[in-house]
């Protein structure tokens, strides 16, 4: 074997598995350098509730002795991967950042991470999340909040903010989080990293801890649009263990060959949603997302505004269905086969409410009792009926739009990232968070989060929506993105102060 070079925090998982292939690099040595940078600098960020740095490494020798006896490695060969903590681990604790699952530990992978390990990536640990997956700043997990890389006094977005803020600091060159109403788009743009919510059906969801299970969805966070969709490539597909995975169907011929300019846009129809730039758009969102714009447009690209007419009210009709799917999906978490329990003497119902009270934290709890309330007798048709009704009304702005229109693009976040703590007393103030992101979701449609590098002095996100199984198309716009901004690709002061220790 070659000399071993360094392992520096911003390479990408194409560079890393293309040299644990050729044998440049060993899989171990990769994995040692990114745990190492975790054990110096994850205490101030926080992205990590496990590390789990003995399988971890176990496992990247496994694949070296592999190589070394011939094998033909996978298409993640020796890339460390982190998971977001919602997502089963066999052997490796599953917590979803909440005290109720403390101390679970499943018995089997979910499919994302069973296809992970089947591509040789190292799954080096599980990210924190706001608990349950339900909130927009990590700042709801019930262990820890985790801090954004670029402003440790700043949150990291959420619910998959450890997911990003590991990418986005160097802990691992990609990462898995799940995406309810923007929970791995509204992150990767406060951390100036891709994240990709797929298609509904593109990604299994057997073994993610469900939220809302008309609206989650798996994806990837990475650096750059190409690790993204290398990822995507290898979790996406059907499932017989999900019943609601599909293949996707042809495309419209919109997207480029593969050996065309990455820059070159002609042909491509891009609507501007003017719901999604409104007069209080903070201009520190606003001047670089419509830079990017101009962009696209002098690549070639016909930009032409559009309208989706009913986002005022995809907000109130996100909450009402996600909480009442997530009073129905959590009522499994009793205590009696699972879970943190509070012994009691009086019965078992006394048992259930001490111990769901104790473990369960004060947002999981508003959530439920919301849901609950909208599913109750006299108020399901009001409340729940009448947001169904509504979803398919967001859903019908949606195809309207791409039926003139190949592709939308807007702002990610309407926010960069905000201080810790000040967002966490006025939950509507929080919930307004997701008002760019949450109708993806409601209409089943595939977004991509890009960073906009020339944003100054915090990320900025441009959001990229498509039609249903449009990911390529995504891909190609936010390539072009990128080959297009004339910044270099941002890091943050975390990730610089990993590189520094590397090479010291």
């Amino acid at each position: 074997m070659s000399s071993q070079r360094a392992s520096t925090p911003d390479e990408s998982v194409r560079e890393i598995s293309r040299a644990v292939r050729d044998g440049e690099r060993s899989a171990e040595s990769v994995t040692r350098a990114y745990l190492d940078r975790i054990d110096a600098l994850d205490d101030r960020v926080g992205s990590f509730l496990t590390v789990d740095r003995d399988g971890a490494v176990e496992y990247a020798r496994k694949l070296d002795r592999r190589r070394e006896a011939g094998a033909t490695l996978g298409p993640l060969a020796g890339v460390p991967v982190a998971v977001k903590d919602n997502l089963c681990t066999n052997g490796l604790r599953t917590t979803c950042a909440s005290r109720l699952l403390e101390s679970f530990v499943p018995p089997y992978d979910a499919t994302v991470v069973s296809r992970l390990r089947d591509a040789d990536a190292v799954v080096i640990g599980k990210t924190n999340l706001d608990e349950f997956a339900m909130g927009s700043s990590t700042e709801n997990s019930g262990f820890q909040p985790t801090r954004n890389p670029w402003d440790l006094e700043r949150v990291p977005g959420g619910s998959s903010g450890g997911s990003a803020a590991a990418v986005a600091a160097g802990f691992a060159p990609a990462a898995l989080g799940s995406d309810t109403g923007g929970s791995i788009r509204q992150p990767a743009a406060l951390c100036g990293v891709v994240g990709l919510k797929p298609t509904y059906g593109r990604v299994s969801r057997y073994g993610l801890v469900a939220f809302a299970s008309s609206l989650d969805q798996v994806g990837p966070i990475t650096y750059d649009v190409d690790d993204a969709a290398l990822l995507f490539s290898v979790i996406a597909g059907p499932d017989p263990h999900d019943d609601t995975t599909a293949a996707p169907t042809a495309t419209n011929g919109s997207e480029s060959s593969p050996d065309a300019d990455r820059s070159d846009l002609h042909g491509l129809r891009i609507g501007i949603p003017r719901e999604y730039f409104p007069d209080s758009l903070p201009e520190d969102v606003s001047l670089p997302v419509r830079a990017a714009i101009d962009r696209l447009r002098g690549a070639g690209a016909d930009v032409r505004e559009v309208t989706l007419p009913h986002t005022n009210v995809a907000i109130a009709t996100y909450y009402v269905l996600a909480n009442s799917e997530a009073s129905s999906n959590l009522a499994r978490f009793d205590a009696v086969r699972y879970g943190r329990r509070i012994e009691h003497d009086s019965d078992s119902l006394a048992m259930m409410a001490k111990s769901r009270s104790a473990g369960l934290g004060p947002e999981v709890q508003r959530r439920i009792m919301l849901g609950t309330f909208a599913l109750s007798a006299g108020y399901y048709d009001a409340y729940y009926g009448k947001a169904l009704a509504v979803r398919d009304r967001l859903r019908a702005d949606f195809e309207s739009a791409f039926d003139d229109v190949d592709a939308l693009v807007a702002p990610t976040s309407p926010l960069v990232a905000f201080p810790l703590g000040s967002k966490v007393s006025d939950p509507v103030s929080m919930y307004l968070c997701d008002i760019l992101t949450a109708s993806a979701n409601l209409a089943g449609i595939p977004a991509l989060s890009v960073p906009c590098r020339d944003a100054h002095p915090l990320p900025v996100g441009l959001q990229i929506l498509g039609p249903r199984f449009s990911e390529e198309r995504l891909f190609r716009i936010g390539r072009a993105h990128e080959e297009l901004s004339a910044a270099p690709l941002p890091r943050s002061p975390i990730a610089m102060a990993s590189a520094e220790g590397d090479a010291s």
